[in-house]
């Protein structure tokens, strides 16, 4: 079993539809989400992501680490001052959040998120 898996070459068929708890509140933005990786206890997927300019309410039912590659995204979780973030910006979102992602200019990030 090989160990090492690339997961920046879009060779899955992507997901088109807007994900569980992202609701558009702003715009008509759109999103599409390729999940390059799923571990054998399935615990964790990791894969790639982009979307066009709008907002978006997320709700997260689980941690995400993000890198952006492209685009810039102002993420504003309720209650809390807006982040602005950038191609080369690596972050987390932790399980709970709650808050909007507005997107500026089109978004490319790889992403890994802890299932359970």
């Amino acid at each position: 079993m090989n160990r090492v898996t690339k997961i920046i070459n879009k060779s899955v068929t992507p997901i088109t539809d807007d994900l569980e708890g992202w609701e558009k509140v702003d715009g008509n933005p759109t999103m599409t989400t390729w999940i390059e990786y799923t571990s054998p206890d399935e615990s964790m997927i990791t894969g790639c992501w982009a979307a066009t300019p709008g907002t978006y309410r997320a709700t997260y039912a689980s941690w995400e680490f993000i890198h952006l590659i492209e685009g810039k995204v102002i993420i504003t979780e309720d209650g809390q001052e807006p982040q602005t973030l950038m191609p080369g910006d690596a972050f987390m979102v932790d399980a709970g959040f709650t808050g909007t992602w507005e997107i500026i200019e089109p978004v490319f990030k790889h992403f890994a998120i802890k299932l359970k």
